[in-house]
């Protein structure tokens, strides 16, 4: 499938297995400048209630999920206190400014140091290296040792089966297309794969199973990063929303553990009401069993199609024979509002500019998202995801290469491209393509409503919707880039850059 503080936190971000897992602080609200440019959406009346309205900066759910709220007075960071929860209670310590080659300790109880540099640009990130265990090494491949806890390993291999889900479901396709015995079963279900519309008609919300989306195995591999998620501002259930995720990295490790699950990063606590739907290209959902694996994690077709039908909730409350037979009320209607959709605007082409420190956005030319918003009265919603670039090295050929061009072959004709990218393996810490073992920071900001429903958008109307959102998507990031990027390129490279 290609799915605070204004204090410093302590990198967690490491290529080994003893990389820091120090829980995240849970940040404070955006300055009054800011929200004075982005205006707070109306809340509704009612039941619906959040403790951090007037941005007292409380806890607004458990896994890491936070709100921002105001940061403290004064330029100086390290003044106030880290604050952290889980296992239902909440814990304060002392917070104090990160010097780089200081050293910590992770809740594994190994002490890592940042005094080795990371491969290129000579940028460092912290617990590269365990101090406390020696590494056995083959040439310059460092292999990782016996004594690493199972909870890690347990991440790994979430992160393992979710990397390769795909390769995974075609061989069993194959190898089972291999027994003449299994035909009667395979040719109806081919036929119903190439012909089923349940992934763009709407449907599914309906069809995913909140089990599934649950399951221990989504904790674990969002907690190997870890994944972090922080909002600006609570959004009201009684409008619908559309999530633009940036940037699109090489597999979007960061869209797919924050929207594709459910007690994990704790979008649920953040964003009560709103049920969330990420979108993915047609062509996976054309994939035997690999399709109905999307449709249990709640995925549908990035299409036009699938986006007005999930945005005006069409897709049909499905009863059992059972409850059809002895409860003849008829299913209940969706609600008015508290609906959404997570578009990957960058796609494939933007996988192509994922490069570890920068963030450079494909974003002039991709207008359909914002005519779908005002053709619905949608409230665009930009994500900035810091870290998801830094998860895997990517080798890239100039512009006039046969490689490059190969590149955009493939993704015109076929609708995606293959990156030529590496990072980690299974055992070893420099070869593979398992993603590093650094934090991604994922940050939401406030909604940018369309000033007029229209059926048939004009060209000045996508335009200045256009120009208000790329406003606000800079904002977020001038506002967060020297706390969650502070290892970012130096110069105009480290920079936000938006492309075609």
């Amino acid at each position: 499938m290609q799915p605070h503080t204004e204090e410093d936190i302590l990198s967690s971000s490491s290529e080994d297995g003893f990389d820091l897992l120090a829980p995240a602080p849970v940040p404070k609200e955006l300055p009054k400048s800011y929200a004075a440019a982005a205006p707070e959406p109306v809340l509704p009346s009612g039941d619906w209630n959040i403790n951090d309205v007037s941005g007292d900066g409380k806890v607004g759910g458990k896994f890491y999920a936070s709100e921002i709220a105001k940061p403290p007075h004064g330029g100086r960071r390290g003044n106030g206190v880290k604050r952290y929860h889980g296992d239902d209670k909440e814990y304060k310590e002392p917070m104090s400014h990160r010097k780089t080659g200081g050293s910590s300790t992770s809740p594994d109880g190994y002490e890592t140091k940042d005094k080795t540099p990371r491969r290129g640009k000579g940028r460092l990130v912290s617990g590269d290296y365990p101090v406390s265990s020696n590494l056995t090494r083959v040439g310059s491949i460092r292999f990782a040792p016996l004594n690493i806890p199972l909870k890690r390993r347990l991440q790994t291999t979430a992160v393992l089966w979710h990397t390769f889900a795909i390769a995974i479901f075609v061989s069993l396709f194959w190898f089972l297309l291999a027994i003449p015995l299994t035909w009667p079963l395979l040719i109806p279900y081919l036929i119903y794969v190439l012909y089923s519309n349940s992934h763009r008609d709407g449907s599914s919300p309906v069809i995913r199973s909140s089990l599934f989306r649950s399951l221990p195995m989504w904790r674990l591999l969002t907690g190997y990063f870890p994944l972090n998620l922080h909002r600006s501002s609570p959004l009201p259930p009684n409008r619908n929303y559309i999530f633009t995720y940036h940037p699109h990295g090489i597999i979007s490790h960061g869209a797919f553990g924050h929207f594709c699950t459910e007690g994990t990063t704790g979008f649920e606590k953040l964003f009560p009401g709103i049920k969330n739907t990420l979108l993915t290209l047609e062509s996976n959902f054309r994939i035997p069993f690999y399709r109905e694996y999307l449709l249990k994690l709640g995925l549908a077709s990035v299409s036009r199609r699938s986006c007005e039908a999930l945005l005006r909730g069409e897709g049909k409350a499905r009863q059992s024979w059972l409850a059809k037979k002895f409860f003849k009320s008829p299913p209940p209607q969706p609600a008015p509002g508290g609906r959404a959709i997570t578009i990957v605007v960058g796609g494939a082409r933007e996988s192509l500019e994922a490069i570890p420190g920068t963030m450079k956005l494909v974003l002039k030319r991709r207008r359909g998202f914002l005519k779908i918003a005002i053709r619905e009265n949608a409230g665009v919603v930009p994500v900035l995801s810091f870290g998801e670039n830094d998860l895997y090295d990517q080798v890239v050929p100039s512009s006039n290469s046969l490689i490059r061009k190969l590149q955009m072959l493939v993704k015109k004709t076929a609708g995606f491209t293959v990156p030529l990218f590496h990072a980690r393996g299974v055992f070893n810490y420099d070869v593979g393509f398992l993603p590093y073992r650094r934090e991604v920071n994922t940050v939401i900001g406030h909604p940018i409503f369309p000033k007029q429903q229209s059926d048939s958008p004009r060209d000045p109307e996508v335009d200045e919707l256009q120009e208000r959102y790329i406003a606000e998507l800079q904002r977020l990031w001038d506002e967060w880039k020297d706390v969650f990027a502070k290892d970012r390129q130096p110069g105009e490279e480290g920079e936000l850059v938006i492309l075609e």
